[in-house]
């Protein structure tokens, strides 16, 4: 019998109970170190396999040049970003200077890519100091792309986008998230793919019609998201399970196998003057569920097992100008293992959805909002959330968690100073659970240098997604140079 605990923060718990999480984690690593040594290696071999053929630079040497130069020139490029930053918590200052600290001070990110007619290979690497607790440099995407007429094929570690939504829509499965990243990187930020995790996969697409392409996607192996083991960013719900009463086994899958393969297909067009899409996905929820297993006539858990649940998903989106409002819409249909709703173990069915615009309002104020929902299926048939049901067999992942689930981001901003001053203020709202984040920012740019000062402050129901987080407001300064 496996019985579920609902809102885990997985990692945490693993790190913390468990030697077998962290050998499955060094496993995984080994493996993505050998898949990005082979890469970088398969496109070595490519570039000094271009460098060996006649071909040009595109310049046009008339008297050197031969058909084949003219017909395969080599583009080569280099770009990326110099950081300097400094991320401060606020609470952290109010208990002395030392226990105050303002993070890594400098990052960079370096891309660089080489295209022919045929072929595209790209390497993006983030940047790190050496003291830093994670690598100093590290693969950010790395993949080679190659063009057959109106057909295109890419393999390698990448991050994709699926749907219109402009913050984080429920089409967008493909790559899973950093959670502790997101809301420091949102308070400066209005793309968040930095905090995506590129994934090894293979993409397809074909182009046909002026505006109309079909695309195909396989993953071979399964990543969840990315939780904070320990620290201010760790769920604080689950001090419970991060401190067991009683001594268990934790039993981790191995997400590497193909068992754990995942894919899909996406086709888009346009019809008049509106974007539409419709999706196809198989795949695996990236949040985790936990379940316990018990040996009769024993009443005390054996196991704990780490499970994620198998799901597929049927998706529509759209996008159109509506009275003047840029506007843009998805919708999901999410179908788990669980057609019944009664199995704890296993996460329900659920419709998804979300409705965005962004349009200049009044005196150049530009407001972009966004709702997101998801709506529970068979919301009658959980379980309990109380601990004690857990020796009976009623827990259920899900238990006591309202049949919707719904956030509204919304940013207002304005510009100053011929655009290069700009005012902005972000606010995500946690509506069933009445908590907030607010998010202002001050951005100055000037052609390739930006500079930002930005804060976060959580409020609301300290039971909440976002009001958990009330002891971590932070401010944050930070100048970019893009070359």
């Amino acid at each position: 019998m496996k019985i579920n605990i609902n809102r885990i923060s997985t990692n945490k718990f693993l790190a913390t109970n468990n030697t077998n999480y962290h050998k499955q984690e060094e496993k995984k690593e080994r493996i993505v170190r050998k898949v990005r040594c082979k890469f970088l290696f398969l496109l070595l071999l490519i570039a000094v396999s271009l460098q060996a053929q006649d071909f040009g630079f595109g310049f046009g040497d008339e008297e050197s040049g031969s058909q084949g130069n003219m017909n395969n020139p080599l583009n080569v490029s280099i770009n990326g970003e110099v950081a300097a930053s400094m991320l401060g918590y606020i609470n952290d200052f109010s208990d002395g200077l030392d226990q105050a600290r303002l993070g890594d001070i400098f990052t960079g990110k370096v891309n660089f890519s080489a295209e022919t007619p045929i072929a595209e290979g790209v390497i993006n690497l983030n940047l790190n100091p050496s003291f830093s607790p994670i690598s100093s440099l590290s693969v950010d995407e790395a993949y080679l792309r190659v063009y057959f007429g109106s057909f295109d094929i890419s393999a390698g570690l990448r991050k994709l986008t699926w749907g219109k939504a402009d913050s984080l829509g429920p089409l967008d499965v493909i790559n899973p998230l950093d959670i502790s990243e997101i809301y420091t990187a949102m308070s400066d930020q209005s793309n968040l793919m930095s905090v995506k995790i590129a994934r090894p996969l293979v993409h397809g697409s074909f182009r046909f019609g002026q505006f109309s392409k079909i695309e195909g996607i396989f993953v071979p192996w399964f990543e969840p998201h990315r939780i904070a083991q320990t620290g201010r960013w760790a769920d604080s719900q689950m001090e419970l399970l991060t401190n067991p009463p009683i001594p268990v086994t934790i039993m981790e899958p191995d997400t590497t196998s193909l068992n754990y393969a995942q894919g899909g297909i996406r086709f888009t067009t346009t019809i008049g003057s509106s974007d539409v899409g419709a999706q196809y996905y198989y795949g695996r929820l990236p949040q985790p569920s936990v379940g316990f297993t018990f040996t009769p006539p024993n009443p005390m858990p054996e196991s704990i097992d780490i499970l994620y649940n198998p799901y597929h998903q049927i998706g529509l989106d759209y996008a159109q100008v509506l009275f003047g409002l840029n506007t843009r819409a998805e919708a999901a249909v999410n179908i788990t293992e669980d057609l019944k709703g009664d199995d704890g173990s296993i996460y329900n069915p659920s419709i998804a959805w979300s409705l965005g615009f962004d349009r200049d309002i009044i005196w150049g104020i530009n407001l972009n909002l966004q709702v997101n929902e998801s709506i529970r299926l068979f919301h009658d048939k959980l379980g309990s959330d109380n601990p004690i049901s857990i020796m009976s067999g009623g827990f259920d992942i899900e238990g006591g968690l309202s049949l919707t689930n719904t956030r509204l981001t919304a940013a207002v901003s304005k510009k100053f100073l011929r655009d290069e001053l700009e005012l902005r203020t972000a606010v995500v709202w946690g509506i069933e659970d009445s908590d907030f984040v607010i998010m202002p920012a001050l951005i100055w740019t000037k052609e390739d240098l930006r500079f930002a000062f930005s804060g976060g402050f959580f409020t609301g129901n300290s039971d909440g997604q976002l009001g958990q987080y009330q002891d971590n407001h932070f401010l944050k300064v930070s100048c970019i140079y893009t070359f």
